[in-house]
């Protein structure tokens, strides 16, 4: 996923530090761009945040735009809790209902809603199979 912002090392330090993601890689100024990478140690996903020197990205589109993280482990979501609070992000109220019953919602420095859910993923499909979550 990429994203483009004019708060790059607000974000960066949202997603790294609150977040615990490590930066992948990073770019300075490549035909007016720059960006840092960030995602997982074991590369199942990755974050592309970039910055253009020629303007602004615009605000998030929506409250109910969603970057969702199923976090089934006890210890990895206290973790990010406590990382998100330790670096001042506190959460926010979602606009749907079903995650203030199941998760934390956070907003990252440009205005996108960032949910930590404990539990699996699949398990919150309401028992839809892996298969069909992934449209097979």
């Amino acid at each position: 996923m990429q994203i483009r912002t004019d708060k790059l090392a607000e974000v960066v330090r949202f997603y790294r530090d609150g977040m615990g993601l490590p930066v992948i890689a990073h770019f300075e100024d490549h035909a007016g761009y720059s960006g840092v990478i960030l995602g997982t140690p074991a590369g199942d996903f990755h974050l592309e945040f970039t910055h253009a020197a020629a303007g602004s990205p615009g605000p998030a589109p929506s409250k109910d735009n969603l970057l969702v993280f199923y976090i089934p482990e006890d210890k990895a979501h206290g973790e990010a809790l406590r990382r998100l609070k330790v670096y001042g992000y506190q959460t926010v109220e979602p606009e749907n209902p079903y995650w203030k019953e199941t998760s934390d919602t956070f907003e990252d420095p440009d205005g996108w809603r960032v949910v930590l859910y404990h539990g699996d993923a699949f398990a919150a499909a309401g028992g839809v199979r892996r298969s069909e979550a992934m449209g097979c």
